[in-house]
């Protein structure tokens, strides 16, 4: 396996997690309760606010967390990892882990991610011509994790590993008036 490195507080949590899913050999099982609870995440405005807010205690967000998980049936590692992790009042950080964690079964599994903004959902066929123009650049099976931000206008972000491909409209009009104050 590549060594995949993630950072700050979120990489200590995810590393940490990742190498107990890995010894237990629990790694999509888990992976698969983080997908699923940063999928509450997106779907419910009060469980975000719950995450994001600093105002809840550390109790408060504990019994939250205790109920939501019990509720949806998630268990075993995961479950405890988010009960540790509110206990600790890192909650605020629980989306970025699950992206980390996410990197680092990836690379455990040595597929690529590549992590695609665009400024509206992409249709089937431009995923698939996205991919396969990736698969071909890389030599491996892309993945694609995409996110829709419309502040771009148009175009699209493409981050792979280190590499960053900024196509977005709103970058290029940001060239053109930068280059514009220049030209005064």
């Amino acid at each position: 396996m590549a060594e995949t490195y993630v950072s700050g507080v979120a990489g200590r949590y995810a590393t940490a997690l990742f190498e107990l899913a890995r010894d237990a050999n629990a790694v999509d099982a888990v992976k698969a309760d983080l997908d699923r609870f940063g999928a509450l995440i997106a779907e419910s405005s009060d469980l975000q606010r719950l995450v994001r807010s600093p105002v809840f205690t550390s109790e408060e967000q504990e019994k939250a967390v205790a109920a939501i998980l019990d509720k949806v049936g998630i268990g075993g590692l995961a479950g405890n990892f988010f009960k540790t992790v509110a206990a600790n009042r890192r909650l605020f950080t629980v989306e970025t882990i699950i992206r980390a964690f996410a990197a680092l079964v990836a690379a455990y599994k040595g597929e690529v991610v590549a992590d695609v903004t665009v400024a509206q959902p992409l249709s089937d066929a431009h995923a698939a011509t996205l991919k396969q123009a990736l698969d071909a650049m890389t030599g491996k099976d892309v993945k694609l994790a995409v996110e829709v931000d419309p502040s771009l206008l148009g175009g699209l972000k493409v981050k792979l590993g280190s590499k960053l491909v900024d196509a977005s409209l709103k970058t290029k009009l940001n060239s053109i008036r930068t280059a514009m104050k220049e030209v005064r």
